[in-house]
């Protein structure tokens, strides 16, 4: 029987914080309870705003909070390769399209908003004919490769996936994939051969993971997860939803929101010790 197989996969464009604490020490508990493999992954595809720097800074903090895990690390920068190359197939198929809009003409357009927030896209350039899309090649215009969302849909039916906490006496729920409230979602950013949504169920594949755990905050991309798995023939792991870390105004804790870094704490005189305990572990 192959063991369980879970991952903790930070970006390095900032240091770690409390709530990363909290995802990597439940991923490891998990890991461990379950007899399982405990594996770290860099999700560095980002190669504007990743730097190694950080990276050397999640391997600081991860060993002081006292995890370990395999060798070696994968790192998402040197599988490019393998990404554009899924991406290819699903352009063979006709399911991608060049998109050449700017983020400002997107919010022009939309009449919502996705999951996270973000104006959904319209599909403008869904329509241009094989001429308009030559020409801006040939003017050298930024482009990013999105899905299309329908046609996808139609061809894997309806989308399920698997909940449960990875505790084996916890009884799984089945619940279905709602890509559509995603649309057109990018496949492949500009100057980027891949995303996060393509790279990272590439990625659970190739390694084995069989139990995927992440925030709350993460559930909706499940969508968009197990249609890509469908499509390429992916298998589709488990998948827990943990509870989520919140600052004292009740807000999720973000880099970009420049919450406490673990090296803070740390230099402040905090202890893995008071860490764990804060959290829970």
């Amino acid at each position: 029987m192959l063991k369980p197989v879970l991952r903790f996969a930070p970006s390095p464009n900032g240091l770690l914080h409390l709530g990363h604490a909290y995802s990597a020490l439940f991923t490891a508990y998990w890991a461990e309870s379950m007899g399982g493999r405990f594996l770290v992954r860099i999700e560095d595809t980002d190669i504007t705003r990743s730097k190694p720097e950080f990276t050397d800074a999640i391997f600081e903090d991860l060993n002081w909070l006292g995890l370990s895990w395999e060798e070696p690390v994968w790192r998402q920068s040197s599988r490019f390769d393998i990404y554009a190359e899924q991406a290819d197939r699903l352009k063979r198929r006709g399911l991608l399209y060049p998109c050449f809009c700017l983020r400002s003409e997107i919010a022009e357009v939309s009449t919502g908003t996705d999951p996270d927030g973000a104006p959904l896209y319209a599909g403008t350039c869904r329509h241009l004919t094989e001429a308009e899309i030559a020409q801006r090649f040939a003017e050298g215009r930024e482009v990013q490769w999105r899905l299309k969302s329908d046609e996808a849909r139609a061809l894997t039916g309806v989308l399920t996936y698997t909940v449960a906490a990875p505790s084996p006496i916890d009884r799984p729920q089945i619940r279905y994939a709602r890509p559509e409230r995603w649309g057109d979602v990018v496949l492949q950013r500009k100057g980027t051969p891949t995303s996060y949504h393509l790279s990272v169920v590439i990625d659970d594949d190739a390694q084995g993971v069989t139990h995927v755990t992440r925030g709350r905050d993460m559930e909706p991309s499940t969508d968009i997860h197990v249609l890509l798995q469908m499509l390429l023939g992916l298998r589709s792991p488990v998948y827990t939803f943990h509870r989520l870390v919140l600052d004292e105004e009740g807000r999720k804790l973000s880099k970009s929101k420049g919450s406490p870094s673990l090296r803070s704490l740390r230099e402040a005189g905090r202890t893995a010790e008071d860490i764990r305990q804060e959290l829970g572990f």
